[in-house]
């Protein structure tokens, strides 16, 4: 997480709004900023990984791939993940970016467990990063008090148990490309004048249409991916669900009938970090997870995009260095 803290106080002075009316929207407190103009996407990524590395004492070299979700890439051409490995010492690895908003780190960790699964690959990083201060407009008050940056990484390695990734369901809707996207900057309108003036390159989302998807989304999408597991409510341990909002947190976990307990919060000291809030969840309250722990991760991103994950925690790799 970057040092800098914004916190609804400093939001108040910015924009009309004040610290009540975000909390009671959002439950969300204060947000990290990467407020150093030189603080890119890649070298969030990079300390997550130096971070990784140092914990479990795995040697840079025998990492064989990283997967690198973001929505914030370094540069529109040339992947982020690329930078990321030349500038982590990943000297063995291939890596590429993977963008599906919200969803992205879900989508990166199915998409890295299929890589160890194949047997082709041994040691797979999968890491869910994003600036959101880049692409957010502080002028728009339905949006600045949402976001924050962040970046957090798993690796994935092959296990002869019944642990990790156990199942995952995806689905996507791409009339949700007019409730909430960046509108400029790709090829369907590139950067001009007009673009720049009209404010079109920041984060914009019609969000009573963005929270009532995601809901539904979220909460539909865990109850199928249970189903199919033959598990109900009951044998659920953990939920990690993506950290857009509170009340959208509160609400899938009344609909699935989760204990709230047993859902993981963290948004009131991050925002919405975009690729990184399961990841940081994670890292927040891996001593809770116990060997043998059922965990329900759900998200739901711009796209629209949204999906569930089922895994089974085991023990952490230790630093036997």
């Amino acid at each position: 997480m970057p040092d800098t803290i914004l916190d609804n106080a400093a939001l108040e002075r910015m924009v009309d709004t004040s610290n009540e009316w975000i909390i009671a929207r959002t439950g969300i407190n204060e947000r990290r900023i990467a407020s150093d103009p030189a603080m890119a996407t890649s070298d969030m990524t990079v300390l997550a990984i130096q971070d990784l590395i140092k914990k479990s004492g795995i040697n840079p070299n025998e990492i064989d791939c990283l997967v690198l979700a973001t929505s914030t890439p370094d540069h529109v051409l040339a992947p982020t993940a690329s930078v990321v490995c030349e500038k982590a010492g990943l000297t063995g690895a291939f890596g590429f970016d993977l963008n599906a908003a919200c969803s992205g780190f879900l989508y990166a960790l199915s998409t890295g467990a299929a890589f160890v699964e194949s047997g082709r690959y041994k040691k797979v990083l999968v890491a869910g990063t994003d600036k959101m201060s880049s692409i957010v407009n502080y002028e728009d008050r339905n949006t600045c008090i949402l976001f924050g940056d962040g970046s957090g990484v798993v690796l994935l390695e092959p296990s002869e148990e019944n642990i990790g990734i156990q199942d995952n369901i995806f689905r996507t809707d791409g009339n949700g490309v007019n409730f909430l996207s960046v509108p400029a900057g790709g090829s369907i309108s590139g950067t001009t004048q007009e673009t720049l003036d009209g404010k079109k390159h920041f984060v914009q989302q019609d969000g009573k249409t963005v929270f009532k998807n995601a809901i539904r989304g979220m909460s539909s999408v865990c109850k199928d991916i249970l189903e199919k597991n033959q598990l109900t409510h009951n044998d659920v341990d953990w939920v990690i669900p993506h950290q857009a909002n509170l009340r959208i947190i509160d609400a899938v976990g009344q609909k699935l009938e989760i204990a709230k307990e047993k859902v993981k919060v963290n948004i009131q000291r991050y925002g919405n970090t975009t690729s990184a809030t399961l990841p940081l969840c994670l890292w927040d309250f891996q001593d809770d997870f116990k060997p043998g722990d059922k965990i329900l991760f759900t998200a739901f991103g711009a796209g629209f995009t949204w999906g569930a994950t089922l895994a089974i925690w085991g023990d952490l790799r230790k630093n036997t260095n």
